[in-house]
C-alpha cells in the first residue's frame, strides 16, 4: 500500500510543514551526536573482545549480534519503511524474512570469502535504501515512471547490501579463524534476534499510532522525515569517503 499525495499533497504539506521541521532537526541531531552508531560502527569493548577472541564463544557473539541490530539506525529505518504500510502480521514476516536472508548470505560469505568494499559506499547504498522506501512509500515511482518495482526484489537486494555494511566491519578486526563460522553463525542469529526484538516494539508502537486520526495526517510526513534522514545518512558517508581517499 502506497501514500499518494498527489490529490492531497497540499494539505498534507500545510499541515505537515512544522512536525517535519521538527523531525528534520532531530534526524541531523542524531547524525550529528552518533555518526558512529550511523556508521554501523562496533562498540570499543566489543571490537577488543572481537579482536582478542579464540575459540567457538555462541552466547558473547549473539549477544553482539542482538546488540548490533539494535542500535543500528539504519537497518531500523529501513525496515520501519518496509512495515509502514503492512497491516497483516504474514506480509510483516515475508518481507522481513526477505531481509533477514539478504542480511545473513552476504554477513557470512563476505566474511568467509573476504569480500572487501568500502564501508563508506555500503552505508551510503544503505542510506539510498532508506530514500528509496521512502519514495515508495509515497508512490513517487508510479507516478514517475508509470510503473511499481518490485518491493519484494527490492527488499531482499537492500538485504543483501545491508549484510555487506557489517561485514566490512568485522573484516576491519580479523576475528580469529578458530571457531570463525559458529561465532558467525551465532552472530547472525544475534543479529537476527535483535531484529525482531527491535520490529516488535515498532510494531506495537505502529499499532497504536494507526488508531489514532493523526496516522494518515502525518502518513506523508513521516516517509518524507525518514526520506530526508536517508539522504543526510547518504551526504554523511559520501563526505566520509571525500575526506579518507
Amino acid at each position: 500500500m502506497h501514500l499518494h499525495p498527489t490529490s492531497s499533497g497540499d494539505v498534507f504539506a500545510m499541515r505537515s510543514r512544522r512536525p517535519l521541521l521538527l523531525l528534520f532537526i532531530l534526524v541531523a541531531s542524531l547524525c550529528l551526536v552518533m555518526p558512529e552508531a550511523l556508521a554501523h560502527a562496533v562498540a570499543e569493548g566489543d571490537k577488543g573482545f572481537i579482536q582478542e577472541s579464540s575459540g567457538v564463544m555462541l552466547l558473547p557473539f549473539i549477544y553482539m549480534g542482538a546488540k548490533h541490530m539494535m542500535t543500528g539506525y539504519d537497518h531500523l529505518l529501513f525496515l520501519f519503511g518496509v512495515i509502514f504500510f503492512l497491516y497483516r502480521m504474514k506480509d510483516v514476516g515475508l518481507y522481513v524474512t526477505l531481509f533477514a536472508v539478504g542480511h545473513s548470505v552476504t554477513l557470512l560469505l563476505g566474511v568467509l570469502t573476504e569480500i572487501s568494499i568500502s564501508s563508506y559506499v555500503i552505508d551510503a547504498i544503505i542510506g539510498f535504501s532508506v530514500v528509496y522506501k521512502a519514495l515508495d512509500n509515497l508512490g513517487a515511482f508510479q507516478r514517475w515512471f508509470g510503473f511499481q518495482p518490485n518491493t519484494k526484489v527490492a527488499t531482499l537486494v537492500f538485504g543483501l547490501l545491508h549484510g555487506f555494511g557489517l561485514t566490512t566491519k568485522i573484516q576491519e578486526y580479523e576475528i580469529s579463524a578458530d571457531g570463525l563460522i559458529p561465532n558467525l553463525i551465532a552472530f547472525n542469529v544475534g543479529v537476527e534476534v535483535g531484529q525482531l526484538l527491535a520490529l516488535g516494539s515498532i510494531l506495537i508502537l505502529m499499532g497504536y499510532w494507526r488508531r489514532t486520526a493523526s496516522f494518515w495526517r502525518h502518513a506523508y510526513t513521516a516517509n518524507v522525515a525518514m526520506m530526508s534522514a536517508g539522504f543526510l545518512l547518504m551526504g554523511y558517508q559520501l563526505t566520509g569517503l571525500l575526506v579518507s581517499s
